[in-house]
């Protein structure tokens, strides 16, 4: 890895291109870059990603970039070869895991459980509502109708 990256910087300084161009052109950050100049495959969080920044990388130098995919196909073979069984089986599992959690969050419309609405139809709820303007209507023009608050005057003074 360490020489793939090699290979691609001294191209780069070669043709006298900044890091900051190359980020700029390629739209990655120049810490990524830097991380494929420096071999850093820790940098990424998933190394096919890595192999298609360095396709790109070397097409935009000019470079051969099947020599250079190729020798990270054999670098990326290597490592892999590397793993334990039982370090990849823990993967496995961890993977299994989250998939199941995944599965559990995803529901589909048919198989949700709806929550049972009250289904009114709509002119029965015009009508329920019509009848409560109209008694609160009514209340308020019968109260302020009503003579039944008016201060009488008493009897004796009606009466001289």
């Amino acid at each position: 890895m360490k020489e793939i990256g090699e290979a691609l910087k001294e191209q780069r300084e070669s043709i006298g291109i900044s890091i900051e161009e190359v980020a700029n052109d390629l739209k990655l950050r120049p810490s990524q870059i830097e991380s494929i100049e420096a071999g850093d495959k820790e940098a990424f969080k998933d190394i096919f990603y890595l192999k298609y920044f360095i396709r790109d990388y070397a097409k935009y130098l000019g470079l051969n970039y099947e020599d250079l995919i190729d020798d990270f196909n054999e670098f990326l073979f290597d490592y892999t070869s590397k793993i334990s069984i039982e370090d990849i089986k823990k993967a496995k599992k961890q993977v299994e895991v989250h998939h199941a959690k995944q599965q559990a969050k995803i529901s589909s419309p048919y198989t949700m459980e709806h929550k049972r609405k009250i289904n009114i139809p709509p002119i029965l709820l015009y009508i329920i509502i019509s009848v409560i303007i109209l008694g609160i209507g009514y209340y308020v023009i019968s109260f302020t109708q009503n003579d039944d608050f008016v201060k009488e005057e008493p009897v004796e003074n009606i009466i001289k």
